[in-house]
């Protein structure tokens, strides 16, 4: 399969879960993905983001070698919202690496604290450092100022992570 020509064929639900499908079967095409993942061209990104979330969810051994180099890229501000997007969701869900928990827990905390970041991007970062916080918590009183804040400023969905959140720190 040609996931480049494929990605660029329809932007829609069912091309992205028929590439997923075929990249579970063969997973040799995922460096090939995750090439235009990691691209300069917009609009590839955007698709190749989407086809990577849903392998994050349903195949994610596939997607957690790349996460060093996800980390390195949002580190360097040059990633697309959907790139920051599809990392943190796909990151929520897994475990993380415990040699880049500092690193992924300080973009978490960037993001919380970046008015301008988007909604998703946002709630998904949230959940990720709540996960590092299960391991580490010596870090819950920072995360929840954090939290904290967007809830006080935030939209419907950031509140409503939020105070869910906020809550599973208090658990701790």
């Amino acid at each position: 399969m040609d996931i480049r020509k494929e990605l660029l064929q329809e932007h829609s639900k069912a091309n992205k879960d028929r590439i997923a499908a075929y990249l579970i079967k063969h997973p040799d095409g995922v460096d090939g993905l995750m090439k235009l993942f990691f691209g300069e061209d917009t609009r590839l990104v955007q698709h190749a983001a989407w086809v990577v979330g849903t392998l994050g969810e349903q195949a994610p051994s596939l997607i957690t070698p790349f996460f060093p180099a996800m980390i390195d890229r949002i580190k360097r501000k040059e990633a697309k919202v959907a790139f920051r997007r599809n990392v943190f969701r796909v990151m929520q869900f897994q475990r993380i690496d415990e040699a880049l928990w500092g690193d992924v827990y300080d973009l978490c905390i960037d993001i919380l604290m970046n008015k301008t970041e988007p909604i998703a991007v946002k709630v998904f970062a949230m959940s990720t450092a709540l996960n590092i916080v299960k391991e580490l918590p010596e870090l819950k009183n920072e995360l929840k100022i954090a939290v904290e804040d967007v809830v006080e400023n935030g939209s419907k969905g950031e509140v409503s992570r939020g105070q869910k959140v906020l809550a599973a720190l208090s658990k701790l």
